[in-house]
């Protein structure tokens, strides 16, 4: 766990991460947990980021002047990060 989180925010991530361990299906308990492959364990934090900071998608258009313009559109996914 980060030490910059609040201290009362400790608890309720902690909470949240063994709430989501479960419902990925992560064997994850109190205590050591060195037996869990690396995947797995990246698979609960980067659940946990998606949960918190989902990505958004957003289509444009491009700009007139290119070529089959009607059929030229863009997407961008963005999410917010944390410092």
């Amino acid at each position: 766990m980060a030490s910059n989180v609040v201290p009362e925010a400790k608890a309720a991530l902690n909470k949240f991460k063994y709430e989501v361990a479960s419902e990925i299906g992560v064997p994850l308990k109190q205590g050591y947990n060195g037996d869990l492959t690396s995947a797995q364990n990246g698979s609960v934090g980067g659940y946990m980021v998606n949960i918190i900071s989902p990505k958004q998608h957003k289509t444009f258009p491009r700009q007139q002047g290119m070529r089959n313009w009607a059929e030229s559109w863009v997407c961008y996914t963005y999410g917010v990060g944390f410092a």
